[in-house]
């Protein structure tokens, strides 16, 4: 069992920064691929960026790549997402979860976080 829990979200203005954090407990974080998304109020959740269990392998929606930037550190158990340059459109509540693959799609991830709001003004 995996617990995870996120932080970091917030209100800032377009071209800003923010950093989302998501704490894992339990002592088999590093068996775990871990991965951000995120829900905007009428869609459906969507990938933002994927980080294998060593953190040597990263995925990135399209629509994040260049701006984003995922990371981990098993020793404390906590994965990481680095946004930059923000959007409106990145307006949504966001997500970590966990997964035994590297992956993009939402069914493959076994445990997730209750969810970090992250609003972006104009």
């Amino acid at each position: 069992q995996v617990q995870l829990v996120e932080s970091g979200g917030g209100l800032v203005q377009a071209g800003g920064s923010l950093r989302l954090s998501c704490a894992a407990s339990g002592r088999t974080f590093s068996s775990y691929a871990m991965g951000w998304f995120r829900q905007a109020p009428g869609k459906e959740r969507e990938f933002v960026a994927a980080i294998s269990r060593s953190g040597g392998t990263t995925y990135y929606a399209d629509s994040v790549k260049g701006r984003f930037t995922i990371s981990r550190d098993n020793a404390k158990n906590t994965v990481y997402l680095q946004m930059n340059s923000l959007k409106p459109e990145d307006t949504a509540v966001y997500y970590c979860g966990a997964s035994g693959l590297t992956t993009s799609s939402t069914r493959r991830y076994d445990y997730w976080g209750q969810g970090t709001q992250v609003a972006v003004s104009s």
